[in-house]
């Protein structure tokens, strides 16, 4: 039971408290009320496409519209996944995304680390281009990157789907800025204890590098999961394809079939998924990695 003296301190604590200015609240109460409106904007069309997917295409062309499904369906995910054969493109989109963060995260770092860490001539002007190459789009190499592909006899092959993407400068710049702040004295001491570059590299300098590593795999999984343009274009037959490449085919094909939006909609559901997973499985050290890596 607490005393009067203590009831009186209480009440002179709370009042000696400053509180901010009405104009700072204000402030605050505006830059909430714009985050929540950018929010708004930014997931609605998610939403909307996670619930049409649960809507035949009848209900979806209704009028007016109805946001939660009247009679929730499975059929657009069936259609999916028996009638229209997704699961080669699934494992198509499986396999160039593991092999591009596998061989991504190997290269970029490796590279990453002599960049940073390793005295050598022409350093300087390698850490140049690199930076240089991060400026040009992507659009710019892509018929020197499919008529170098072609006369190696890739295209419409496994090796032409993967090999443009095995490493790229974002991911060498990432490492390298996060591998820049790793003390010379620890790698020093490793040397001094008979560890070789590769020893060093592998058991000291790897396993610091989770956070830039999960940063660096949710971005390279994004880039590969959801590349349309280089998979259409070295493709040539169905079993090929990937999952963005089969779902705009299908929205393209007559028939009936490019209008059913419930189809569609399922079809993007699926795609959205295994980045979502992959995300909230990784998220912690995503976070981490941008802080401190000083990627804004």
């Amino acid at each position: 039971m607490t005393t009067t003296l203590e009831r009186s301190a209480r009440a002179l604590s709370e009042t000696d408290r400053p509180t901010p200015p009405r104009r700072a609240r204000w402030g605050n109460v505006i830059i909430l009320l714009i985050l929540a409106i950018g929010l708004v904007i930014t997931v609605m069309p998610f939403i909307w496409m996670v619930i049409s997917a649960f809507k035949s295409n009848a209900e979806i062309m209704a009028r007016p519209i109805t946001w939660w499904p009247q009679k929730p369906t499975l059929d657009n995910f069936s259609a999916w996944l028996f009638q229209f054969n997704i699961l080669r493109p699934f494992l198509n989109s499986l396999l160039l995304a593991g092999i591009t963060i596998a061989t991504t995260l190997l290269f970029s770092s490796m590279v990453g680390w002599a960049l940073a860490k390793l005295r050598f001539p022409g350093r300087n002007a390698i850490i140049a281009i690199v930076l240089a190459t991060m400026f040009v789009p992507g659009i710019v190499t892509l018929i020197p990157q499919f008529v170098l592909v072609a006369n190696l006899g890739m295209v419409n092959t496994y090796w032409g789907l993967i090999l443009p993407g095995m490493v790229g400068a974002f991911g060498v710049f990432l490492m390298r800025q996060f591998m820049l702040e790793i003390p010379n004295e620890l790698l020093d001491a490793a040397r001094i204890d008979g560890a070789g570059e590769f020893r060093t590299f592998f058991q000291i300098v790897l396993p610091l590098c989770k956070a830039p590593l999960a940063t660096l795999a949710i971005f390279t999984f994004m880039g590969s999961w959801n590349s349309f343009l280089w998979p259409l274009i070295i493709s040539q037959d169905d079993s090929m394809y990937t999952l963005p490449v089969s779902l705009a085919l299908f929205s393209a094909e007559s028939g009936g079939h490019g209008t059913d939006f419930g189809l569609q909609m399922a079809g993007s559901f699926l795609i959205v998924i295994p980045v979502l997973v992959l995300f909230i499985a990784m998220q912690k050290h995503f976070v981490q990695g941008i802080t401190m890596t000083g990627i804004k």
